[in-house]
């Protein structure tokens, strides 16, 4: 039954909509599987936030000493890395569906677009990321993702108390 649990919570730190409806369909009592999925969330946010702060922060400081040490038959394979910001943005980008769905919703929907959106289109991984590039400064976004994820969770154990025979 841990075992169960544990992989609930792990499911649920990375794509989060599909997490309760799945830990129901594979035994685990109602309480358990909500517990559970909680825990997966929040801890996935915060484990993806905090690590993709170090991440921006090692690709904003630490790319130009690397770039500087990396030989040359490495440098010129990946010389799109070595590059600065400004020789990379003038030239086109090419924009998939994805990053244009990211962009328009950044737009579109700034900050509350990306915290409402994250457990339920996004997943946790990509709203934290988003959400520590483009919002980091913000106050409280971590608790307010938080509640985000609580929020959503209990719309998804009511919807599958509602309509028990469209998930099982």
């Amino acid at each position: 039954m841990a075992m169960k649990i544990i992989h609930v919570a792990l499911l649920a730190s990375i794509k989060y909509f599909f997490t309760l409806p799945y830990a129901m369909i594979i035994g685990l009592e109602y309480k358990q599987a909500v517990i559970a999925v909680l825990i997966g969330g929040i801890g996935g946010f915060l484990f993806f936030f905090y690590l993709s702060k170090r991440l921006i922060f090692l690709t904003k400081y630490i790319r130009p000493f690397l770039c500087k040490i990396v030989p040359s038959p490495i440098k010129i394979r990946y010389h799109a890395f070595c590059e600065r910001k400004t020789e990379v943005s003038k030239k086109t980008r090419i924009f998939s569906k994805k990053n244009r769905f990211f962009v328009r919703l950044r737009k579109n929907y700034g900050f509350w677009g990306i915290i409402v959106a994250t457990p339920i289109l996004l997943t946790i991984p990509v709203g934290a990321f988003l959400a520590n590039k483009y919002y980091s400064q913000r106050r409280h976004i971590v608790l307010y993702m938080i509640l985000s994820i609580i929020a959503w969770a209990g719309v998804l154990s009511g919807l599958v108390h509602i309509f028990p025979k469209i998930f099982f």
